[in-house]
């Protein structure tokens, strides 16, 4: 019996002893970062603690900081009641005690506040716009100036244009103008949103508000547009009121007399409804500005205008659209790339500051807050561009020591190199632990094939005799002719059999009759600073096509087409050491929507959300079929159930969304961990303040997010 219950005793000993183990071995499996985060301390994380981890990694890198393991753990429960919304954690409110005599408004110093604001340059002094907006989380990103108003219950209101730049609350303003709590005081807001079109019919709206939860009568309401456009005469006609959900309900039962008012009403929605110009790439600008017509080709030096969203655009020096555009169309990746300004302008061939410079040269320059145009001389033009490209030769690197066609879980993020920055960002994302066919699973075909094939056929012979042709160098028609006869000659070029017995393996490797997706990844895109994006084509392979070798030639191609030779032409990137390299996985079919996401706001510039765009079927976002209008959603970084509708699509009935909230909560994860991943991956680009990375999914035809490509956002 002794025996006995020594051998229990030892056996569980040693079976506490492997738990001690195996808990110790799995602590130790866990990054630093990672054990941050085990708030149980059990050596692995729960779903709950990776979503925190992910959510809190993304606030850090954008903010420079780390959180201590208190913070983190309050984070989790809640129990810091973050008020951030989209803007920042709560600081606590301010006394509002005066500290001196009660001063009027002509009696207030500059630096706490003003009487009157004469012009927009007065308000820009005033105005604060960041992040930095305490509990105000609905004004983060916005221009503001908050504003104070006294005895609104006698014969002598008083208003106070606060200094926002010197005061983020009315309770610090209201100490330093001695004010007390009283009778008749209305607290609010006066913001600047640029994007809006106004009564007047030009770009830009100021709307005031007051605090979230107060519920003034139509007469105060008035009382206090009347004193702002008093005391500021540019919002004459420029100005609107924007009840906040405390108002709400007043506002309804007074609608009548809303009605009848001089100055309109703007609810949250409408703002964004409303917009008349968006500054899509701010950037300046100069060249002849041109009304582009239906198949009319631009040049270079061309400021563009187009009444409907083209699919496809050469390098430009800029572009105005007469129709909204997403920003990740490929039209604004472009101009990103290109650093050459682009706007939506509601109907700019009529605008009276554009209409008169068609067909002249011009100066055009994109800002947040507006667009600024006008006549240029030639020698200004001429000056710009001298100044614009680069001076020497650039050569893109290009590795030729991979010889071998690899699966993606055998190229890592360094092998870009070798097989294209597109190839290694997907086999990257195939790392990160998202669920089984979030990524796709298919090959890389390295640039050493591309290089074999052009030698076997002497097509780099040929390319070189393109480039010294005066009348290739001097006449884009012939340059375009001579490039689609070069690509027809590739697409017609001979693979040594060794090429084609490796394609025929990576065919073989697929299930009998799949069709495959092959896309292009060159060494000149898919780059910090310089997306590449629409500059390339992809070619899906049908099962009756027959050998691979088809499409993998299709692809090698279009690294000649002539959007891509002006882009790389201009920038001096040499054409003999762009190299092209392929990804292979199976295609998608029938799927039920595409999307493009950003991992920061980059179009209205809101701190702390994500924008997203997409549209249903096969209707790409970034090139979307004439007229299309994808969803777009502003979704919150930390907390997926905060969002905004900014437009829902119109290829949809009853408004229906296409991202519901089950695909919202998994965007979010995906997209915070994208970040956080490749921040660190691309190293000194992380470090700067606009980093953010964008990705393009589809929702497949059984209703799952797959990512089908990373890049880094091109500003």
């Amino acid at each position: 019996m002794k025996n006995k219950n020594n051998i229990i005793i030892s056996a569980l000993v040693m079976i506490f002893t492997i738990i001690v183990v195996l808990n110790t071995w799995t602590q130790e499996t866990l990054s630093k970062d990672e054990k941050r985060f085990d708030l149980d301390a059990n050596g692995e994380l729960s779903t709950s603690e990776k979503e925190l981890m992910v959510r809190v990694l993304r606030i850090e890198n954008a903010r420079g900081v780390q959180f201590s393991e208190n913070e983190i753990r309050q984070m989790q429960s809640g129990r810091n009641e973050r008020s951030r919304g989209r803007g920042g954690f709560s600081r606590g409110r301010d006394s509002r005690e005066p500290s001196g005599p009660r001063l009027t408004p002509e009696q207030v110093e500059f630096k706490d506040g003003a009487a009157t604001i004469p012009d927009r340059k007065t308000f820009k002094k005033l105005s604060y716009q960041g992040t930095d907006v305490r509990i105000d989380t609905q004004l983060a990103g916005i221009e503001f100036v908050k504003i104070q108003v006294e005895n609104t219950h006698t014969q002598n209101p008083q208003l106070y244009f606060m200094n926002t730049k010197t005061h983020r609350s009315h309770g610090s303003f209201m100490r330093a103008a001695g004010l007390g709590r009283g009778q008749g005081q209305m607290r609010g807001v006066l913001s600047y949103r640029p994007l809006f079109t106004a009564p007047n019919g030009e770009p830009g709206v100021y709307t005031f508000e007051f605090n979230p939860n107060d519920a003034f009568p139509f007469e105060k309401i008035k009382l206090v547009h009347d004193l702002l456009v008093a005391k500021m005469p540019i919002l004459k006609n420029r100005l609107g009121y924007c009840p906040l959900w405390g108002a709400i309900g007043i506002y309804r039962r007074e609608k009548a007399l809303y009605d009848k008012a001089e100055f309109p009403v703007y609810f949250e929605d409408d703002l964004y409804a409303n917009i008349g110009y968006l500054p899509l790439n701010q950037a300046e600008s100069y060249g002849r500005l041109r009304l582009l017509g239906a198949n009319e080709r631009p040049t270079l030096r061309d400021i563009v205008i187009c009444k409907t969203l083209p699919n496809e655009m050469p390098r430009v020096a800029g572009t105005i659209t007469g129709v909204r555009q997403t920003p990740l169309s490929h039209v604004n990746l472009r101009a990103i790339q290109d650093k050459v300004p682009n706007a939506f302008i509601t109907k700019a061939w009529e605008n009276r500051l554009i209409a008169p410079l068609i067909g002249k040269y011009v100066y055009y320059k994109v800002n947040a807050d507006g667009f600024e145009i006008r006549a240029a001389t030639r020698e200004e033009v001429e000056t710009h561009f001298a100044d614009l490209r680069p001076t020497k030769t650039q050569k893109p690197k290009r590795n030729l020591s991979a010889k071998k066609i690899l699966p993606l879980d055998d190229i890592k993020f360094a092998d870009s190199s070798s097989f294209g920055v597109k190839t290694a960002n997907v086999a990257t994302l195939r790392t990160f632990g998202f669920p089984k066919g979030t990524v796709p699973d298919g090959f890389g075909v390295p640039f050493y094939f591309y290089d074999e094939f052009m030698k076997h056929n002497g097509f780099y012979t040929k390319a070189e005799e393109l480039l010294k042709a005066s009348a290739f160098q001097n006449s884009h028609d012939v340059k375009e002719t001579e490039l689609i006869k070069f690509r027809s000659e590739i697409e017609k070029g001979k693979m040594p059999a060794w090429m084609m017995r490796a394609l025929s393996d990576l065919q073989n490797s697929f299930p009998n009759g799949t069709s495959l997706r092959c896309r292009s990844s060159t060494n000149s895109e898919d780059l910090p600073g310089f997306s590449g994006a629409g500059l390339y084509d992809s070619f899906t392979h049908n099962p009756d096509e027959g050998h691979l070798s088809k499409s993998i030639k299709q692809v090698f191609a279009s690294l000649w087409n002539f959007r891509a030779f002006e882009a790389r032409d201009f920038f001096r990137i040499d054409h003999l050491t762009t190299a092209m390299g392929v990804l292979v996985h199976p295609n998608f079919q029938n799927e039920l929507a595409n999307g493009v996401a950003v991992s920061d706001d980059v179009v209205y510039q809101t701190e702390g959300n994500y924008y997203l765009n997409i549209q249903v079927g096969e209707n790409l976002v970034t090139n979307p079929e004439e007229q299309s209008i994808p969803e777009e959603i502003l979704l919150d970084w930390w907390d997926s159930n905060n969002y905004r509708i900014v437009s829902t699509s119109n290829r949809v009935t009853d408004n229906k969304r296409i991202l519901t909230d089950k695909y919202l909560r998994e965007l979010n994860l995906y997209l915070g961990t994208v970040h956080n991943k490749f921040s660190q991956l691309y190293g000194g680009a992380s470090q700067t303040t606009d980093f953010a990375m964008e990705i393009e999914f589809k929702i497949t035809n059984n209703g799952k997010i797959s990512i089908k490509q990373a890049r880094p956002w091109g500003k």
